[in-house]
């Protein structure tokens, strides 16, 4: 079959979400009716603000904080949202979450910071693949993943409170890929920040470690682990469990430990909802996941009244999650590597956040799980807490073969590239589609450049690059390598940190 040059796609319904309205003044009254709070999953620290849980990242007790409510939108006021920019339905989401830890003007204008450098007016613009078939595309920001979405406003998050308590910030994350670039991106060049991201040595694509290790910012450290990144994840949980530690350096996270993280990506499924037709229409989301972060915002968007049919958990072979909603038995296995790296994850983090609420909140019961994880790799759940996660999600595994063929078929459909991981998400909507005549939203989570050879090798045909890839080789990099031991950990950060000296 003969193809028209192949570049980066032309938004064929970006028309129905470009912003038909200024939001202008947001009446900021609904958030006013009951200031929220934020608990741990695991029940053992006290209740906490937007902005202690914005720089706490973990809480003390080593849980996840989570809403001790969900913000509920109705039908009328998500009808209410239909016309607005992104920004404009950003602000209405986020003003619930955030209470009164950021005015009303001051939240205004840090969204429409975090998304002034994104190519597209949309943000996260609406691709029709197929009948009653839709990609939502959210790799329009700086590093051309969609953890710009979160990060860029998260480092504007951590730019405001930094400023407004006057105290450096020493901030972490892990990545697998993505997450990195994206922190970097948003806070680099931030006064009174440091920000260390630790990566999987040799487990990353050449431009996923290309946009980390060329930027010359000072406050930024790249550091490349000996291990997966579940060993980069389990470092940064440590560092925030050494308490001591924690307070010397005023540690935050960039993680999506990090509730800011999830609130922020919220956004997109209800922004996304609302241009196909929500509330009057369900809406399913098929949704490439590791980590678990990205999909948990569509189930928290569904607990706040958005009409969500099916959530499905799209992985690739490190399957823990399939097999734990299949089975609920959640055990690690050795990490595969793949060529969708951002989730060759066995250790899903924000699963946590699922079990507390599947499990009626009980933080005991989710300390059980957890000392049972670290003491055999192992734990399994209540069945009836399995019932409660069947409720919402379905969990498709997709192998490589199978990844390469929805890689082809897109192009061969639709003309389109697309990345292998937004791959794996197209392939487990197509195994799981329970209703046709409720639209089907996958998440396209990356440019199809950040994983040019994979891209290629799938579809026999070369993958463009961004003019700003190619200069990215010519450019010198920075970045350090530690073996997977938290005490190398802590004595380099505690030598590198800028914002201290």
């Amino acid at each position: 079959m003969a193809h028209r040059p192949v570049g980066f796609p032309v938004m064929a319904v970006a028309e129905i979400m470009s912003p038909l309205r200024s939001f202008g003044e947001i009446d900021h009254g609904l958030a006013k009716e009951r200031l929220l709070k934020y608990v741990s999953t695991r029940g053992r620290s006290p209740a906490a603000t937007f902005e202690d849980v914005l720089l706490a990242g973990l809480a003390r007790d080593g849980g996840l904080y989570v809403p001790d409510s969900w913000p509920l939108f109705g039908p009328d006021e998500i009808k209410d949202l239909r016309g607005l920019s992104y920004q404009g339905v950003a602000h209405k989401i986020i003003s619930r979450f955030v209470g009164d830890s950021i005015s009303a003007a001051d939240l205004s204008e840090l969204i429409d910071k975090a998304y002034s450098s994104f190519g597209h007016k949309a943000i996260t613009p609406l691709r029709q693949t197929g009948a009653n078939e839709w990609v939502l595309e959210l790799f329009h920001g700086p590093t051309y993943a969609f953890k710009d979405v979160a990060l860029q406003l998260l480092g504007q998050f951590f730019g405001h409170f930094s400023q407004k308590r006057q105290a450096p910030l020493t901030i972490v994350g892990a990545t697998s890929g993505d997450t990195g670039s994206a922190a970097i991106e948003g806070l680099r060049g931030v006064p009174a920040t440091d920000l260390f991201i630790l990566h999987p040595k040799g487990r990353v694509s050449e431009m996923q470690r290309l946009q980390m290790t060329t930027v010359a910012d000072q406050n930024v450290h790249n550091i490349a682990i000996e291990g997966t990144f579940d060993d980069c994840q389990a470092l940064v949980k440590e560092l925030f469990n050494d308490l001591p530690f924690r307070d010397e350096v005023n540690l935050a996270g960039v993680n999506s430990i990090n509730w800011a993280r999830v609130m922020a990506q919220i956004v997109y499924y209800i922004y996304s909802a609302v241009a196909l037709g929500a509330p009057d229409r369900k809406m399913s989301f098929s949704v490439p996941t590791g980590n678990f972060g990205d999909i948990y915002a569509g189930y928290a968007a569904k607990r706040m009244g958005l009409p969500i049919e099916r959530l499905i958990i799209a992985t690739n072979v490190n399957d823990i999650l399939a097999r734990c909603v299949a089975t609920d038995r959640y055990e690690v296995e050795k990490v595969v590597p793949t060529m969708s790296p951002s989730m060759d994850i066995q250790v899903s983090s924000n699963f946590e956040r699922l079990l507390f609420d599947a499990g009626e909140r009980d933080g005991e019961e989710v300390n059980r799980y957890m000392s049972s994880l670290k003491q055999s790799g192992s734990f399994t759940v209540r069945e009836v807490v399995g019932q409660s996660i069947r409720q919402d999600f379905d969990a498709i595994r997709v192998d490589e073969d199978q990844t390469r063929k929805f890689m082809r078929k897109s192009l061969n459909e639709t003309n389109t590239l697309v990345d292998p991981h937004t791959a794996v998400g197209l392939a487990a909507a197509a195994a799981q589609r329970p209703d046709s005549s409720v639209p089907m939203v996958t998440l396209a989570t990356a440019h199809p450049a950040k994983f040019a050879d994979a891209v290629t090798s799938a579809v026999d045909q070369p993958c463009p690059l961004p003019v700003a890839f190619e200069k990215m080789r010519d450019l010198p990099e920075r970045l350090n390598d530690l073996p997977n031991d938290v005490v190398a950990l802590r004595k380099f950060i505690l030598e590198q940190r800028v914002s201290a000296s």
